[in-house]
């Protein structure tokens, strides 16, 4: 939803901001261009700086955090909750649709860049949502019976050169990804920040809800610095304009599906990639495959999923439209998935030769 609208702000706000800003400090190749592969800054103590602004690309996990598990290591209250949320099309997402804070799932959500701001006692991360963590680093204990908010609760210690950080008292109403797993107050998050060199980081996050799942896991988040910019301010409810869109369940009846003939598709199948204009630093690809005569889409390899075709240009996969388009030449250079607030490209990647 947000991701479609800032699509269209991002044009016409991006000459307003600072953007393309030489950053002091900022290590250069000798062509004037940020070294990205520079050595890792440090603080006065010695300690990794993560300090900056970072892009999130949480690949897979962004719709799903619990992509790995099996079906039966998530509690079977909560595997139902999942697809009652999914049979409403996500409509009630406090987040999303809400415009409530992310909590914990800021990790995930790709298209918001979280700026690091590092001193010895804590570490403050500012959110293009209006909205901060505080990870402290002062030796104080995690609250015994926290009041739950949002963001929970956060402190941190220094493991060599890995930000250990430990999270606790969360809001039991907001979602711990877009596919819908629910959070309870048994929620403890381990987040280990390791900075590899001036632009990038790994945050490897550990899921602990017994509640939720029967076992602990481990998703690794990556993050590339954005150079010479800014953050930029992200208000959910501004111009938010889904919400009376979002009626009926994915199991309404659909338009017949169209025969197209096998020679159409398979002008389609390749990969795609797509990236979101308010971060830079994250793509991902979207392959399309034939199989038995029909089209398929998968995520990085995950979610597989049929496309049903309208037209022989047109598809339906889950709750979005997607169109095809072609150069004058006649050869596919992308598809765009349609959205109420704006529509988002999908290019076509060259083919391998």
């Amino acid at each position: 939803m947000k991701a479609g609208f800032y699509l269209l702000l991002y044009c016409a706000t991006l000459h307003a901001q600072w953007v393309n800003l030489p950053i002091p400090g900022t290590p250069r190749t000798p062509d004037g261009k940020p070294n990205l592969s520079a050595p890792v800054p440090r603080t006065a103590e010695g300690k990794p700086d993560l300090s900056g602004l970072w892009g999130v690309n949480p690949g897979n996990y962004g719709a799903n955090v619990a992509a790995d598990l099996k079906p039966e290591e998530v509690q079977p209250w909560a595997a139902d909750l999942v697809k009652q949320r999914a049979a409403n099309i996500g409509r009630d997402h406090p987040s999303a649709v809400g415009c409530l804070p992310h909590g914990p799932s800021v990790n995930t959500i790709s298209f918001l860049m979280q700026k690091f701001i590092q001193t010895p006692r804590v570490l403050v991360i500012l959110l293009e949502e209006l909205n901060y963590r505080q990870i402290h680093l002062d030796g104080r204990a995690l609250p015994k019976d926290p009041d739950p908010s949002f963001m929970g609760y956060s402190v941190g210690r220094w493991e060599g050169d890995t930000l250990v950080a430990e999270s606790t008292g969360f809001k039991d109403r907001i979602w711990l990804d877009l596919a819908g797993h629910p959070i309870t107050d048994s929620l403890h998050i381990t987040e280990r920040f390791h900075r590899l060199d001036f632009g990038h980081m790994e945050i490897a996050e550990t899921i602990d809800d017994p509640k939720t799942f029967k076992r602990p896991f481990t998703i690794v988040i990556k993050l590339e610095l954005v150079p010479d910019s800014e953050i930029l301010e992200f208000v959910c409810a501004e111009n938010e304009k889904d919400r009376d869109h979002m009626v009926g369940t994915p199991s309404d009846p659909k338009p017949a599906a169209a025969k197209v003939a096998p020679a159409v598709l398979s002008r389609y199948v390749g990969s795609y990639e797509f990236a979101y204009p308010e971060n830079p630093t994250v793509t991902g690809t979207y392959n399309i495959t034939l199989s038995e005569g029909a089209l398929f889409i998968d995520t990085e390899g995950k979610a597989r999923t049929a496309l049903v075709p309208v037209s022989d240009t047109v598809f339906y996969w889950r709750d979005a439209r997607l169109e095809f388009f072609e150069d004058s030449q006649g050869k596919v250079t992308h598809f765009v998935r349609v959205g109420v607030e704006g529509d988002l490209r999908y290019t076509r990647k060259p083919e391998r030769k």
